[in-house]
């Protein structure tokens, strides 16, 4: 009898899960034995760690435990975290233990890009896993409670204007008015600064959508600052302005939001051709060098324009259910023959739990009807993976939030 061909699968967010799951559902019982491997039990949906910085989505429900969804009959489950990889040995090192495979996919996610700049890494909050968005909320939460009389302790900093930047400033701005009645504090003391590299904030978005969404953040009393943050200390950052000139800004809370890279593991794995850490792939998502390793979301980057896109949960989606067929057809002994072909079915950013801004299909939305679909793309992933009933349990809905 042939033996069944190992599936190593590394990392549980939007393109590693939806690999399994695919596998999962269309791969024939005992065709492959397929594996799991990710360094948390669960998997979260990386969209919604502004909200749970925020509070207003808890870390209870924004966890989808990974042995809940995956039927382990067909797919095995294993807590590790991978250090390096060697595609010549076909080997897999973990903290753990080492693991051979037959067929790989690198799906290890992404980590803040600090672009070696002074402080960030000693003072600034990041939105990367889930614990860290937990941290950034219990810091919130202290700085409101414990108030006495520094104001740089209700000023905050975000650095960074893009999706992750500009989400998590409006969540946080539409919470203050509360946040200042519990507390007993001032409205007035409460500062959100956004430091902007561009003059435009959602560089994503043509002018007139950046700047809708620019409006509606100035009414929650957001202001934007324009520079390149050259320094973080404990009590700022220090940014060269439009003029070229040093300008300190004050505050005693500061969130790195001003860009991502690949996992570690891929620069500290030395046989992978990478940029940023994020591995060269070609049009069928492998790594030219080795046609056993599909590489999917913010691991891969290719030179080919119809695949070169800015990291996102869409396409690592697209990317992980194009991989699964492609691990069907080789199991089956059939040629790769289609390209993989990016669908940009729309972006939409939220501004707040009902408010938000987008374009669908080529179709400028903003308001309640981008804050609904928003929820409705959160809902619509979840139901991917687990179906209706977690849809209930773990949901975004409009007039529901974890408050």
């Amino acid at each position: 009898m042939d033996k069944k061909p190992n599936i190593l699968i590394l990392g549980g967010g939007y393109g590693g899960f939806k690999v399994a799951i695919y596998l999962q559902k269309y791969l024939r019982t005992n065709k492959a034995q397929i594996t799991l491997i990710s360094k948390h039990d669960y998997h979260y949906q990386t969209t919604l760690l502004h909200k749970v910085a925020v509070g207003t989505y808890s870390a209870r429900k924004a966890r989808i435990f990974y042995r809940k969804i995956l039927d382990s009959n067909k797919v095995t489950f294993i807590k590790d975290t991978i250090l390096t990889i060697n595609p010549e040995n076909k080997q897999v090192f973990g903290e753990r233990g080492c693991y051979s495979y037959d067929y790989l996919v690198i799906a290890l996610g992404f980590m803040p890009n600090t672009f070696n700049i002074k402080g960030v890494d000693e003072f600034c909050y990041k939105l990367e896993t889930l614990n860290s968005a937990i941290r950034l909320r219990n810091n919130i939460e202290s700085k409101f409670k414990d108030f006495a009389d520094n104001p740089l302790d209700l000023r905050f900093i975000v650095c960074g204007s893009g999706f992750t930047g500009i989400e998590f400033a409006a969540e946080l701005g539409t919470q203050i008015d509360e946040l200042c009645k519990i507390c007993g504090i001032d409205r007035d003391l409460v500062k959100i600064i956004c430091v902007s590299r561009g003059e435009q904030i959602l560089p994503m978005f043509d002018c007139k959508d950046s700047n809708i969404a620019k409006e509606k953040m100035s009414k929650l009393g957001i202001e934007f600052v324009q520079g390149n943050v050259v320094e973080c200390k404990s009590d700022g950052v220090v940014i060269k302005n439009r003029l070229g000139e040093l300008e300190e800004i004050k505050a005693n809370n500061i969130v790195w939001c001003a860009g991502v890279k690949g996992s570690s593991v891929i620069s500290n794995s030395p046989n992978f051709e990478h940029k940023d850490s994020r591995i060269l792939v070609d049009e069928f998502l492998r790594v030219p060098k080795y046609h056993d390793i599909f590489v999917v979301g913010d691991s891969a980057i290719s030179m080919k324009r119809n695949i070169l896109n800015a990291p996102t949960a869409q396409l690592a989606n697209q990317m992980g259910s194009y991989v699964g067929r492609n691990l069907i057809k080789i199991i089956d002994k059939q040629e790769l023959l289609k390209p993989f072909v990016f669908q940009h079915r729309g972006t939409v950013c939220s501004i707040g739990h009902t408010d938000g801004v987008g374009v669908v299909f080529n179709i400028s939305i903003s308001g309640e009807v981008a804050a609904f679909l928003k929820n409705f793309i959160e809902n619509k992933w979840i139901f991917s993976i687990g179906g209706m009933v977690n849809v209930l349990k773990k949901g975004q809905f409009r007039f529901r939030s974890s408050n």
